[in-house]
């Protein structure tokens, strides 16, 4: 029996070979794993905080899209104000006139900032694309199907239509 070489653990190798025994290989690998969930959940932590953050951007995005438009806008409101008050006071309808041109001035301005346009309509041929015709009246002097006069002002956004025209169309003569 003094022949028998003493059994070994299957988890351990014998100490005097320097290389980790399995049981410290498996405590090692326990550890990474360990390791790299906790990284996992840290990453899916700030993914969702990620999305949180771009929803309540989006929201506010949408919630506050028409302050440059409003902001384009107060000072028409501010020359129409003006406009009433000077024409209250010097009671001279040329001057309300001129105040109120003025103001569409400013509003068309304000709105060609943002890429909105007024659809130039008289004297255009009918487009049913920008123009919604309202009437027909016969005349001698528009050919059928022109335009002759704009009811109701039509606009664009960039290549769009928010609102077409309303017009009153040509037709051709009775004789």
């Amino acid at each position: 029996m003094a022949d028998e070489k003493p059994e070994l653990d299957p988890v351990q190798t014998p100490p005097e070979s320097g290389a980790p025994t399995v049981a410290e290989q498996l405590q090692a690998a326990l550890a990474e794993r360990d390791q790299y969930k906790e990284k996992w959940t840290r990453t899916l932590a700030d993914l969702e905080n990620f999305r949180k953050r771009i929803y309540r951007e989006m929201d506010d995005e949408r919630k506050y899209q028409s302050l440059p438009l409003l902001k384009s806008l107060l000072p028409v409101f501010d020359g129409l104000d003006r406009a009433v008050f000077a024409a209250s006071q010097s009671k001279n309808f040329d001057d309300l006139l001129n105040g109120l041109l003025m103001t569409i001035k400013q509003i068309d301005g304000a709105l060609a900032g943002h890429g909105a346009k007024a659809i130039v309509a008289e004297g255009q041929p009918f487009d049913p694309n920008l123009h919604e015709a309202v009437s027909q009246v016969p005349s001698k002097e528009f050919a059928p199907m022109t335009v002759i006069n704009d009811v109701e002002r039509g606009y664009t956004l960039h290549d769009r239509v928010v609102r077409p025209s309303k017009v009153i169309v040509s037709t051709a003569a009775a004789e």
